[in-house]
């Protein structure tokens, strides 16, 4: 999702300094605009007054903000460094205070829409940390998302997230248990899917879903190894404030399930396919 990101970046007239594991593609997307591909996160932040990065989990945020060549190393007085990570909150605040002991900003700031969202400029960003900070950094998120919240001091960027994605990962479930009763009782898909369309049941998760389900296509928009991640997260958030989560802890026992069966790397929906192989079944066109 950075890439896109970036690119949306420098497609506004900025100058954007790069930085990726696979440094080819930093050279190339550099140019497509002001670009310029760095060797290291700190060289990044020498650069830069406002700093955006994606990585997948919350040992790569710590390794490339407060590890060696990290953005901290380079982290100019008064920049804005955002996360658009989904990563452990506790992890996060600690990040920031190490920010903020330097004299630069930093925000919690995950982002939803997967892919398609990155592509098209269309993400959603909930963000936590220094409102000024945000305020400062506010035109760049805009030019690379549609909707953008402040949900208050550092973390609550992240409790959204969390509670979206416990959300989308339970509403999976149920989507998939119920569609199983209907098919295995001979209610053609389509049919019960225009009736949870025009139903209380009504939900965008499951009309953007239900296309790639029934067709048999589990290319990752967001894959299971990282929705697994995010509710464990949850439960974690939840175990902390001695909140009990069940049907979520159901949920990220699923999703276990389907990286045991090999679809870690498919989209999260595959947890459909774990319900269907202890079935016997497949719900089709």
């Amino acid at each position: 999702m950075g890439h896109p990101m970036a690119r949306h970046l420098l497609k506004a007239g900025h100058e954007v300094a790069l930085w990726t594991h696979s440094s080819a593609k930093a050279r190339e997307l550099a140019k497509e605009g002001s670009g310029t591909a760095c060797a290291t996160p700190r060289e990044v932040a020498e650069r830069s007054d406002f700093v955006f990065y994606c990585v997948g989990n919350t040992a790569m945020a710590r390794a490339i903000t407060v590890g060696k060549d990290g953005l901290l190393e380079g982290a100019r007085s008064g920049s804005v460094t955002a996360d658009c990570s989904t990563i452990s909150p506790d992890v996060s605040k600690e990040i920031g205070a190490a920010f903020a002991a330097k004299g630069a900003h930093f925000l919690d700031a995950p982002c939803t829409g997967s892919r398609p969202g990155a592509e098209n400029a269309a993400l959603t960003f909930m963000v936590g940390g220094d409102q000024s900070a945000f305020e400062k950094a506010k035109p760049h998120f805009e030019v690379m998302g549609k909707r953008l919240y402040y949900c208050g001091p550092a973390g609550n960027g992240l409790y959204a997230k969390l509670t979206q994605n416990l959300i989308l990962a339970n509403l999976m479930q149920a989507f998939a248990e119920g569609m199983l009763l209907s098919t295995k009782n001979g209610i053609p898909a389509e049919m019960m899917l225009d009736i949870l369309d025009n139903s209380a049941a009504k939900s965008s998760l499951i009309s953007f879903k239900a296309p790639y389900i029934l067709g048999r296509n589990f290319a990752a928009n967001f894959s299971t190894r990282w929705m697994h991640k995010d509710v464990g997260m949850a439960l974690e958030s939840g175990k902390s404030h001695d909140l009990p989560l069940p049907l979520t802890a159901v949920t990220e026992q699923m999703l276990r399930v389907a990286i045991a069966k090999g679809y870690g790397d498919d989209d999260f929906c595959s947890t459909f396919r774990v319900l269907e192989d202890w079935a016997g079944m497949e719900v089709r066109k």
